[in-house]
């Protein structure tokens, strides 16, 4: 591949892109990192964010649809970029109403001259134009209503027959589609050094339009406006999170003085959380198994203005070497998993998990719940909760818990408003990208039975 192809940056959005995409899949790199680093390193324009943000991840997103359309267009074999050239144009033209077509496509033609020759411009051309005057294909001539949500979708089959033999086909619709479409940009209030009028009178302020949830409290949805540069960030008022991500410090039920354990912390947004409800009183031990993602616990502690956090870079399935059994009132448990709740933030997710992944990311999650089994003291609490929808990460690690530990039951958490108890069932709340246009989400906690207390 000509070595122009890694150009991150050269004032062309669709060129960077194209640069993105092609190290992404290459690389195996991660989008919202990389398509971050992009933005940071180069300081690029608001406006040219927002289209480079749009194209990326909606070429991401739309892969195998996009390669599907372009299927009978295509004669014989292309070079990767070009591949991804034509994805990026592809998805310009077919969802994107506000950029003309001749311009999606004169921007690729010149793209392809600048990183190749006037041939592959005349082929991208000519298969971009075959395109606009013939349309592209119906995904009605798949038969298979399941092989068809794969490619309608755009996400790979046998996910999404994982999916409809877990929630049925009905849900696992729903939730494919919702993965192509933008979560809802939340920041939660530091109730420590606010109170949720002041920030959102703060954002305002600075030109944010932001509101308060009606799921959690603290949780102020973002209707305009970057969060990150403002003095509310800066000055340790909000913090960025998903809003599903706060449930979990509500199931721990965290009172000023109790001492906490977050086993797997990095970067740091429930650490924080649960700093807030301690009240810089007592004290949390976060742990992360990368130093290099402690550092981030740490300097978000700083902003918050935190000092009751130790921070330690440690593999949390051996924390009984560094401290005494029955050490903590509460713990967390939020675990490696597949992160298949985040697939719109991280579209990528989709098509690099394997079904093999399950077993070892399974093994990971029983052996830290059974080392917080040996921490927690007795009339503690534990919360397990991930990112991801999986009824075998989720359920099945619960119940495999459950069953290791005769003396563990299942604590009832009711943490979640009247229009949204539908979410927790069995003592579990399972929360889906369509709920509440978060992240798929799932929480559980366990505590002793009581006639285990005095053990």
């Amino acid at each position: 591949m000509n070595s122009k192809s890694y150009r991150m940056w050269n004032g062309n959005v669709r060129d960077a892109a194209l640069s993105i995409l092609m190290a992404i899949e290459k690389n195996q790199a991660y989008s919202n990192l990389l398509l971050h680093q992009t933005i940071e390193k180069y300081d690029i324009e608001l406006k040219d964010r927002a289209l480079l943000t749009e194209i990326t991840y909606g070429t991401l997103q739309h892969k195998m649809t996009l390669d599907y359309y372009l299927q009978p267009f295509i004669k014989g074999k292309l070079d990767d970029w070009v591949r991804q050239l034509l994805r990026l144009s592809l998805y310009q033209i077919h969802y994107l109403d506000r950029i003309p077509n001749h311009a999606a496509v004169n921007e690729a033609v010149e793209i392809a001259k600048k990183r190749s020759h006037k041939g592959t411009a005349g082929l991208v051309n000519g298969i971009l134009r075959a395109i606009l005057r013939q349309g592209v294909r119906s995904t009605e001539a798949i038969v298979d209503p399941i092989e068809r949500l794969s490619i309608e979708a755009s996400h790979p089959l046998w996910l999404i027959e994982r999916w409809v033999k877990q929630f049925g086909f009905e849900k696992a619709e729903t939730m494919a589609f919702e993965n192509n479409i933008p979560p809802a940009h939340t920041v939660r209030v530091n109730t420590t050094r606010s109170t949720i009028q002041e920030a959102i009178d703060m954002l305002l302020d600075e030109g944010i339009i932001a509101y308060q949830s009606d799921v959690i409290a603290e949780c102020l949805h973002i209707e305009k406006g970057q969060v990150a540069k403002t003095k509310a960030y800066q000055y340790g008022i909000i913090s960025i999170q998903d809003e599903s991500s706060m449930i979990p410090t509500y199931a721990l039920r965290v009172e000023p003085g109790q001492r906490v354990l977050d086993m797997c912390a990095a970067p740091g947004g429930k650490s924080m959380h649960i700093a807030e409800k301690l009240n810089n009183e007592g004290s949390l031990v976060s742990i992360d198994l990368h130093p290099h993602k402690v550092k981030l616990i740490s300097d978000q502690a700083i902003r918050l203005g935190f000092e009751n956090i130790e921070t330690r870079t440690w593999d949390s399935r051996e924390l009984t070497n560094e401290y005494e059994e029955h050490s903590f009132d509460r713990i967390l448990v939020d675990a490696p998993c597949s992160g298949l709740g985040v697939i719109r933030r991280k579209p990528d997710i989709k098509y690099t998990k394997k079904q093999e992944d399950f077993d070892s990311l399974h093994k990971i999650q029983i052996d830290l719940l059974a080392e917080a089994y040996k921490l927690m003291k007795p009339d503690g609490l534990i919360v397990y909760s991930t990112c991801t929808i999986d009824d075998v990460e989720n359920n099945g690690t619960v119940q495999a818990f459950l069953a290791n530990h005769s003396d563990m039951m299942l604590d009832d958490i009711n943490v979640l408003p009247e229009a949204y108890q539908h979410l927790t069932k069995n003592g579990m709340v399972h929360v889906f990208p369509q709920d509440f246009n978060s992240d798929g989400f799932f929480v559980a906690a366990f505590r002793k039975k009581a006639d285990h207390i005095s053990n």
